[in-house]
Order: C-alpha cells, then structure tokens, then sequence
C-alpha cells in the first residue's frame, strides 16, 4: 500500500492497469496492486504522461473543470487568463484547469494577411515576429500595400499590422513632403560657342503615389534628364552677355516647361531655379578685366562730377563776397576765428584796428608759405 497526498494547486488522475479511471482532487490516497495516482498541477496546462488528452476530457469530472480550445490550420488561438492575454496558441487542442484563473480562447482566422478590427493591437508585443508584419507610416509618408505582387491600397499614416501566412506581403514608403532635387555641373555651349557650367534646382512633390511606380521608370532621372534639355535649349539660342544679363528669364523658361511637363512625371514642381552659372577661367579673367575698368570709369567720373560742383561753389562764393564788402568781411573774420584757435600767441603793432593787422599778418604768412 502507498500513501498519495494531493495539494490544493495539485490534480490527480486515478489509473488502474494503465487505464484513466477518474479524476481526484485534493486530499490523502492509497493505492495498492494495480492503482497508481498521477499528480499535476493546476498551473499548467491539462496533459498526461500515461493518456492522451481526449481521454481525459472524455471523462465528465475533468470536462466540467477546465476550458479547451481547438486551433485549425490557418489559425490562431488567442488565451487570456483572467482577461489578461498570455500567450497565442498555433494549430492543435489545448485545455486548461479553470480552478485557480478563469481561461478564455479568441479563435482567429489568419488564412488572409489582414489583422481584424476586433483583433486587440496590444497582443503583438507578446507574439513573436515569426507571426506578423509590421508597418509604420510616418505622418508625412505614405504605403504602397502589396499581396503576392499585386498592389492592394496605399496606407495612410499610422501603424498597421498583417499575418505571416501564405501569401506574402510587401510595401514600400514614398515621402510626400516636398523634395529637392539638384542638378549640378551641366556643361552647356552658348550661342557664341563659350561652355559653361550650370548648376539648377527644382522642388516637386508627388501627385500620384501608385503610378509614378507603376506607370515612369524612376521619376527622378525624367525629371532630371526633361530639366538638362530645357536648359541645352535656352543656353544653345542665346550669347553669354545675355545669358548673364537674364538669368531670371532662363529659370523662368525651365520652370514653366517644367510644368508642363510634370504631369506625365505625376509630380507637381512647386518651384525651379538657376542656382549659379560658372565661367570658364579665362572668360572669368576678361569679365573681371572689364568689370575693373568700369569701375575706375565710374570714379573718374564722379570725381570730375565733384571737382566741377566744388569750383563752381567757390565761383559763387567769390561773386557774392565781391559784390558784398560786409559778406566779404564775415568770411573773413570767419577764417581769422580759424586760425587763431590753432595759434598760442599773436604780437599785433602799430596804430591799424586789430582785424586789419590780422588780415595783413594772415596775407603775409601767406606769401611766406
């Protein structure tokens, strides 16, 4: 005889030959000749090492007492103990003891890629990546969703979730901020036969997200090889002096073709410009050459400009003081205050008034210098 003791979180299964005969719960037991007692927990999931486990949910003491959940092909089983998600269960039967925690299954369909609306998001970071896909769009892209090659919508802003199953899914993002797009260093020969360099920008935002992939081979190259043509055929109809005098004309001409253009692109070009236009180095040499020339030319004549002003004034001045003795007095007690703020001392003789003496020492210090 063997004594068998059951604890609360403990089940027991009665066997006699090798044959399940009841379930038992906590308590003391003998067993003796053919009988043993198989102890398990409650903790874990219903299971057997002597049945299988429809032997023991045949039974109706062990049916009553726990929760089984069944999970086909191309599904997922999805168990919550206490209402709280534990774990998702791949295809097979499982059961589990309901005397400690109450276990409930959401049986899911995973056969197409699409996650349902009921399915809670939470869940995904306590399943394994083997299960699912993930798929963030940021607030300023968008995503271009495909099932086994085909394109099936574009996916707003947000995070998505698909299953891994069968059918393969992809995607890839497009950015839908405006975007830049610089083209440097095209060598271009003038009407005059100078080459020179331009280097051109335009900004374009895409209008069609599913047929700049689907209906133009790399939108970006058209864009950039329709802008160096537009550009040949500005630079090609005129002369340097006139390329240089209307660059605003050329981004013009390029930006308005451009646009008429970007509709086969599927973008829109929000605005395009020439950056800078760059010489040769000799043609830079003669350009500033010339520009150095001017320059001096324009001071020679402001210069002249200026002398003419400057004597023409002394001519007026001498006119108004000849013809007025008390004008010609003040200027010259006005030129006596002048000096005698930069002399120390002044020694004045003779019987003449003081500023008559100063007058003839001012002239003959004159004469001396």
């Amino acid at each position: 005889m063997k004594k068998v003791i059951i604890n609360e979180n403990q089940k027991g299964f009665l066997f006699k030959n090798g044959k399940f005969v009841r379930l038992l719960g906590a308590g003391k037991y003998y067993t003796f000749g053919d009988k043993e007692i198989e102890k398990v927990s409650v903790s874990a999931p219903v299971s057997s090492e002597k049945c299988s486990l429809d032997t023991l949910l045949g039974d109706a003491s062990v049916a009553r007492e726990v929760s089984v959940a069944e999970v086909g092909d191309q599904q997922l089983g999805l168990h919550f103990v206490g209402r709280k998600f534990a774990e998702a269960l791949r295809s097979g039967k499982y059961a589990y003891w309901n005397t400690n925690e109450r276990h409930e299954f959401q049986i899911i369909d995973i056969s197409a890629p699409e996650v349902g609306e009921d399915i809670p998001k939470y869940i995904f970071s306590s399943l394994p990546l083997s299960r699912y896909i993930k798929i963030e769009v940021a607030e300023y892209e968008k995503g271009r969703l495909y099932f086994d090659k085909k394109f099936v919508r574009i996916l707003e802003p947000g995070t998505y979730y698909f299953w891994r199953n069968s059918v393969s899914v992809e995607y890839n993002i497009v950015d839908t901020r405006l975007t830049q797009l610089n083209i440097t260093g095209q060598e271009i020969m003038t009407l005059d036969k100078v080459s020179i360099r331009v280097n051109f920008v335009c900004n374009y935002r895409i209008t069609d997200y599913i047929k700049v992939l689907t209906e133009i081979d790399n939108y970006t190259e058209q864009i950039h090889i329709a802008a160096q043509l537009l550009m040949r055929d500005y630079v090609g109809k005129y002369k340097l002096d006139d390329i240089l005098a209307g660059k605003e004309k050329m981004s013009e001409y390029i930006f308005e073709h451009l646009k008429e253009k970007a509709k086969d692109f599927f973008v829109n070009i929000a605005d395009a410009g020439v950056k800078d236009i760059i010489l040769p180095g000799e043609i830079r040499e003669i350009m500033n050459t010339v520009l150095i020339a001017e320059k001096k030319a324009q001071a020679s004549v402001i210069t002249r400009r200026e002398e003419v002003a400057s004597t023409r004034s002394l001519l007026n001045t001498a006119k108004l003081m000849d013809e007025n003795k008390t004008l010609y007095k003040l200027k010259e007690l006005e030129y006596i205050e002048r000096i005698c703020e930069n002399v120390g001392n002044i020694n004045l003789n003779g019987n003449a008034d003081v500023l008559s003496q100063l007058t003839s020492l001012l002239q003959e210090r004159e004469k001396t210098a």
